[in-house]
C-alpha cells in the first residue's frame, strides 16, 4: 500500500489525504486521553468502537437531512470523509448539568436544565478551549451572525436525534460537544458536520442506574472504557452483547 499524505494528527484520530479531491481518511486512534492530554492512557479496541458508532449516528443524521463529512466506512478504523474548512470552536449541548457547568454554576450534578444550553468554546489546546460568548466569536472573525444561528439550529437538529436514539436504549444523553466545518459550492458556503460523535464527544448515561458510559469512566478511574464504549455499541444492535474479547471488538456490519 502506497505511504499517504498525514495532513493531521489529533489526540484521538489522524487525517490522511484521500483518495480523491476534497476527501480525507480518518483514522481512529485508541489513545484516550483527559483534562486537555494531562491523562494519557491506550484502551485497545477503542479507536474500533469509536469508527463504528461514529458511523452509525452520522448515517442516522444524513438520513434525516442534517449534512455531515461523512462519506463511508472503509474499514475497522478508517472512514473517509469530506475535507471541510474547521469553524475553530466547539459547539456543546448540554441537556443536564454536568462536568464544567456543574462546577463554574454551583449546579448539582445530574440536574436537568430548564431547556438545552449551547455553548461555545474556542478550540486552542493550549488554553484549554475556553468558553466563549458570541460576541467574542463576531469580534474575532470566526463565524459570522448567520452562522452561529446556522450552527445552533444544527447543533439542536443533532440533540434531538442523538436524545432519541439512545433513549430508545435506555440511555440518558447528558451532553455532547461537535465540531462545524464550511464546505463551497462555488461562492456558496454551507455548514456541515465533522470530526466524529463516539462516548468520546458525549456524556451518557445508563437511564435506570445512572452508570456512565463516557469517557468519564477513564477521567474518573470508574472502570474500564472498553467495556463501557461496548455497552453502548450493544444495546444500539451493532455488536453482540459482550462481544469484545482478547482480540478487540467484533463489531455488526
Amino acid at each position: 500500500m502506497a505511504r499517504r499524505k498525514k495532513i493531521y494528527e489529533g489526540k484521538a484520530k489522524i487525517l490522511y489525504e484521500g483518495p480523491e479531491p476534497g476527501t480525507l481518511v480518518q483514522y481512529f486512534k485508541d489513545d484516550a486521553t483527559a483534562f486537555n492530554a494531562e491523562k494519557r492512557a491506550v484502551i485497545e479496541g477503542k479507536g474500533v468502537l469509536n469508527n463504528r458508532l461514529s458511523e452509525y449516528f452520522m448515517t442516522g443524521l444524513n438520513g434525516i437531512g442534517v449534512p455531515t463529512h461523512f462519506i463511508r466506512r472503509l474499514n475497522m478504523r478508517e472512514q473517509l470523509v469530506r475535507a471541510v474548512e474547521i469553524i475553530p470552536l466547539e459547539v456543546v449541548v448540554r441537556n443536564i448539568a454536568a462536568g464544567s457547568i456543574a462546577k463554574r454554576l454551583g449546579i448539582d450534578e445530574g440536574t436537568p436544565l430548564p431547556r438545552p444550553i449551547v455553548e461555545f468554546y474556542y478550540k486552542d489546546d493550549a488554553l484549554g478551549d475556553p468558553i466563549v460568548a458570541e460576541e467574542h466569536i463576531l469580534a474575532f472573525g470566526w463565524a459570522s451572525h448567520q452562522d452561529l444561528d446556522d450552527m445552533v439550529a444544527l447543533a439542536l437538529r443533532v440533540n434531538d436525534f442523538l436524545s432519541g436514539v439512545m433513549m430508545a436504549v435506555n440511555i440518558k444523553l447528558v451532553d455532547f460537544k461537535i465540531e462545524i466545518g464550511r464546505v463551497y459550492d462555488g461562492d456558496y458556503q454551507r455548514l456541515i458536520l465533522a470530526d466524529e460523535i463516539s462516548p468520546d464527544s458525549c456524556r451518557l448515561w445508563d437511564v435506570q442506574t445512572g452508570r456512565k458510559l463516557d469517557k468519564d469512566v477513564f477521567r474518573r478511574d470508574l472502570g474500564d472504557l472498553a467495556d463501557a464504549y461496548t455497552e453502548v455499541a450493544s444495546r444500539l444492535g451493532l455488536m453482540p452483547k459482550n462481544g469484545h474479547g482478547a482480540h478487540g471488538p467484533k463489531l455488526v456490519n
